[in-house]
């Protein structure tokens, strides 16, 4: 099993910069990747940024290339996400995501979420 937990979330103006926290825990050697996820009020949850473990291969959202920067420290098991250039459009509760595998068997993991609003 694997903990999430998220922190960094806040209240910034647009065209401000925003850095989230995802400290996990527990099976970490299980983890095959990691990535971002928000969800705004009123619609489906969606991918942001994810991160495989090994050879850090990254993936990104198509609205926030070039913007946001997803990064992760095995050293310290935590995921961040550098989020720059802000929009309003970028409100959402974003949600830290670890995708396990073992023995063939893969499993999701997620954390609480924390919330971050763009707005002047």
């Amino acid at each position: 099993q694997v903990m999430l937990v998220e922190s960094g979330g806040h209240l910034v103006q647009p065209g401000g910069s925003l850095r989230l926290t995802c400290a996990a825990s527990g099976l970490i050697f299980s983890i095959y990747s990691m990535g971002w996820y928000r969800q705004a009020p009123g619609k489906e949850r969606e991918l942001v940024a994810t991160i495989t473990s090994r050879d850090r291969i990254t993936n990104y959202a198509d609205s926030v290339k070039g913007r946001f920067t997803i990064s992760r420290d095995n050293a310290k098991d935590t995921l961040y996400l550098q989020m720059n250039m802000l929009k309003p459009e970028d409100t959402a509760v974003y949600y830290c995501h670890a995708r396990t595998v073992v023995a063939g068997n893969w499993d999701d993991y997620w954390g609480q979420g924390t919330q971050v609003t763009v707005s002047s």
